[in-house]
């Protein structure tokens, strides 16, 4: 296939036509400095192989962590600050466009397997239906062919009628993992795993799919906690020593909003069997955990690898889009944490592989990217209509092998730390909920995080990169801070909501650029 003039509309879908398919894969939890072609604990061999016929960009950032309000600018072209999306759980407005959406008009019918973790709009809901308070359930535009959530229901029948004595079915995934002790391989073979089922659900629809072009969004939770796997893959990784690993200190005196974390995390929350504060973790414990979570990495390569390959027999391979990217990434005992908390490139930093037939092959990217560029990206790939309220950027420069002279320096992303259900931070800080919140500016020298109340943390990127000293105090720190303050202020006043304000009624007439409203 060949890429679409930016900019120009592509007329509506035949049925003759030759519309590329799209796989869009998620990985959850993957941090982008263990991306594949980067530092790896486990091997990668498709998605390596993927990279030699693909655009790698090695500094692609989310906007928002945890998984809602990644993935909610992922799929909606937003920062945080339009989609407000701010938490597991927090409602998507249903006046914005999902990527889903945006391809049906298109002739696509997307189709999801995993999950999206998407709050639907109460104000479009009864609380009888389903979708009400429902923190796990589908972004619209998307059709659930299996549909692979916390309580993982699919996967736990498969397991059951393969004789696997699955006890605790309440405690959904989490159960399946509990069944073996802290440092043992999983209690299920590695050919029955989460991943392997999920992408079964996959081959057997392509199998059976006669309807092309498809859109697929293939969603694995992996490397996501419990960080426990099979034997067959732990014994594929080779985790670096302790003292070899860059960011293990936590510093003598830690920002607040760190101190809260290492007050309040518990190891009990990210692997099985196992319980204690994960700032005080043994060097065993980590390297156990550090295990698993490398071994999980290579189970969802070998089986990206099995979807390539299948393509590939029913010839589909030549006329598909294929997008691997994160939601966010894992700390991973950096600075003393586990998850993704706090402002540090560990949590923000993820993985982004674009391949697209006929573009330059095997080209690394290390310009700044955002998550929030993949929809306008397929906007121009797909020929879907524009919106003018996406506040990503196209990366099809890139694609085309023509980096932009003017393209980005810096990139921005928040973290909301409020807890509506218990009110933990709320109550440790005594601030309200709208202002348990931190705001992001990363340049390729210098990191600013703004906190509307907490102390402002400045990292000199050239001379720490690891993030470990705070420079705020300094008269270099003030310098950036200033900076710092400008850019996140310009990039607000740049990127408001264009949904409305966009267009001017004048003598019958409106004036401006047209704008798209979500339909179905």
């Amino acid at each position: 296939m060949s890429l679409p003039v930016k900019g120009t509309l592509v007329p509506p879908a035949t049925t003759d036509d030759k519309r590329p398919n799209v796989l869009f894969i998620t990985v959850d939890q993957w941090r982008g400095d263990l991306a594949p072609r980067q530092n790896q604990w486990g091997p990668t061999p498709n998605l390596n192989d993927l990279c030699n016929n693909a655009t790698r960009f090695a500094q692609h950032y989310t906007q928002a962590y945890p998984c809602g309000p990644a993935r909610a600018g992922l799929l909606t072209g937003l920062y945080p600050h339009k989609h407000r999306v701010v938490q597991n759980g927090s409602p998507l407005d249903a006046h914005y466009r999902t990527l889903a959406q945006a391809a049906r008009p298109r002739g696509y019918r997307p189709v999801l397997f995993g999950y999206t973790d998407t709050q639907a709009d109460p104000r479009t809901l009864t609380q009888d239906d389903p979708a009400w308070a429902n923190e796990e359930g589908i972004a619209p535009g998307f059709t659930a062919k299996c549909l692979l959530t916390a309580s993982a229901k699919p996967w736990i029948a498969d397991l059951i009628s393969k004789g696997h004595p699955v006890t605790d079915l309440q405690a959904g995934r989490d159960g399946v993992y509990q069944m073996a002790p802290f440092g043992a391989p999983t209690c299920i073979k590695a050919e029955d795993s989460e991943t392997a089922f999920l992408t079964n659900q996959v081959l057997d629809y392509l199998s059976s799919n006669n309807q092309e072009p498809f859109f697929i969004h293939l969603s694995y939770i992996a490397p996501h906690p419990p960080f426990a796997a099979s034997q067959e893959w732990l014994n594929t990784v080779s985790v670096p020593d302790i003292a070899s690993i860059k960011n293990t200190k936590t510093g003598a005196t830690p920002h607040p909003l760190i101190d809260f974390h290492h007050r309040t995390q518990n190891l009990s929350s990210f692997a099985p069997n196992i319980s204690g504060p994960v700032h005080t973790a043994t060097d065993q414990t980590k390297t156990t955990i550090r295990h698993a979570y490398g071994a999980l990495m290579a189970e969802v390569d070998h089986h990206i690898g099995r979807v390539f390959d299948h393509l590939k027999t029913l010839n589909l391979w030549e006329n598909t889009i294929i997008v691997v990217s994160g939601d966010h990434g894992e700390q991973m005992f950096d600075h003393g944490l586990l998850g993704k908390v706090g402002w540090h490139d560990a949590a923000a930093h993820v993985p982004l592989i674009i391949r697209v037939p006929g573009a330059k092959p095997a080209q690394s990217i290390h310009h700044f990217t955002q998550s929030i560029d993949l929809f306008p990206t397929l906007v121009d790939l797909l020929g879907l209509e524009t919106d003018v309220n996406l506040d990503g950027k196209s990366l099809m420069p890139f694609l085309n092998g023509a980096p932009p002279p003017d393209w980005r320096d810096c990139v921005f992303w928040s973290h909301d730390f409020r807890d509506l259900a218990n009110l933990g931070a709320e109550r440790y800080f005594g601030l309200p909920s709208q202002l348990c919140n931190c705001h992001v500016v990363r340049t390729g020298s210098f990191k600013y995080v703004h906190f509307p109340t907490l102390p402002p943390v400045i990292h000199d990127l050239s001379n720490d990169p690891g993030e470990h000293i705070n420079i705020a105090q300094t008269s270099l720190g003030q310098s950036l801070r200033f900076e710092g303050m400008e850019r996140l202020l310009n990039m607000r006043i740049t990127h408001e909501n264009e949904i409305l304000s966009c267009m001017q009624a004048q003598n019958g007439h409106f004036h401006g650029k047209s704008q798209n409203w979500p339909t179905g």
